[in-house]
């Protein structure tokens, strides 16, 4: 019962923090700086408060009714900010195309960093190909105007320029038409990327058996996130009733020009901080699939394989990879669906002895 009642507590914060409140910051918004000029039309002179506590109380329950909407509409809301959704072909193909040069220009930058400073300090340790591709990136015309400002930049500056690059799937085709669709899809993407482990077809049963801890902070990260995406459709919603707010007979014109002014300006802002906040949200993700998948192959009959060479596997005609390291429990792979088995098989990596004895 305890355990229930956690877990209806922190969706319930979740949700307030993520849809809630913005919602009430944005209805306040339109309050003070739109409906004034609406007071004397019909509908705002039949719903307009007589006192202040029927004011609040009407801001309240319109804060809880359309923040459960909006909730309600987060997949759709979070498909058209990342080019998924009413977005017509040609610019989401330019938007794709358009952020594949941004990633390609700043693996490049950060490229001739590093080996501009392996030259400083041991030019004798560069090999042939290090000194081609140096001399390649020194005479690119693209990335010359931007090599010289990063050749002035501090570590902090330069590290902000890894930071950048980090917000793209690791995969090339995975790249997504927007900034905030590339930052999350990259964590979308982390798990098969990493062990070939789909998250989005098996999420349910990655979070069932992850440790609660990993997945509180997942929704914590996740509404910091949802409360700027919140924040961006409110504000855009106010400005347009505000634009069309200055045709009305009673209307303030200063102050609505004003509103839309500084809602247009906050636009980019709430935008770019949603952004920075997919940052925290990715490292979530990232530990939810480390920890997580190992209980999730014992959950479905699976063990994983305990060292590097037990990590053998071999790709069928159509380029899926098909697990022949995963030991059976009772037969356990044998009663999965194939694309099951095919999701749960694990990448071998360099490093990843450590990881997988864990």
């Amino acid at each position: 019962m305890g355990d229930i009642a956690k877990g209806v507590l922190r969706e319930a914060w979740t949700l307030l923090v993520g849809w809630i409140l913005p919602t009430a910051l944005n209805l306040s918004v339109f309050w003070f700086g739109v409906a004034p000029s609406l007071r004397h039309t019909a509908l705002a002179a039949r719903l307009w408060p007589t006192t202040g506590t029927n004011g609040a109380l009407l801001l309240l329950a319109m804060s809880i009714l359309l923040g459960l909407v909006l909730a309600a509409l987060q997949n759709a809301l979070y498909r058209v900010l990342e080019g998924y959704l009413l977005w017509p072909s040609r610019s989401f193909d330019r938007g794709c195309a358009r952020h594949l040069r941004s990633k390609h220009d700043l693996q490049e930058r950060l490229a001739l960093l590093r080996l501009e400073r392996r030259d400083a300090e041991q030019a004798d340790q560069l090999s042939s190909n290090d000194v081609a591709e140096l001399a390649r990136l020194r005479t690119s015309a693209r990335i010359a105007r931007a090599a010289r400002k990063d050749r002035q930049r501090t570590a902090v500056q330069r590290s902000l320029l890894r930071e950048r690059l980090a917000r793209y799937p690791a995969d090339d085709g995975q790249i997504a038409p927007t900034r905030l669709g590339n930052a999350i899809r990259r964590f979308e993407e982390y798990g098969h990327d990493r062990f070939r482990l789909d998250t989005q077809v098996l999420w349910n049963e990655l979070t069932g058996t992850a440790p609660e801890q990993v997945r509180r902070q997942v929704d914590l990260s996740r509404a910091s996130v949802d409360f700027f995406v919140s924040l961006l459709y409110g504000h855009a919603v106010i400005a347009v009733v505000a634009v069309a707010a200055l045709c009305a007979t009673s209307a303030n014109v200063l102050t609505l020009l004003v509103s839309v002014v500084v809602l247009g300006c906050l636009i980019p802002l709430w935008y770019r901080a949603a952004l920075v906040a997919t940052d925290e949200w990715a490292a979530a993700v990232r530990a939810l699939v480390n920890v997580g998948r190992k209980p999730l192959a014992e959950s479905l009959g699976l063990a994983l394989p305990s060292s590097l060479e037990g990590r053998a596997r071999h790709v069928d005609p159509r380029h899926q990879v098909v697990p022949t390291a995963l030991s059976r429990k009772g037969g356990g792979i044998g009663r999965l669906p194939r694309w099951a088995v095919q999701r749960l098989s694990i990448r071998p990596m360099v490093e990843a002895a450590t990881m997988c004895g864990s």
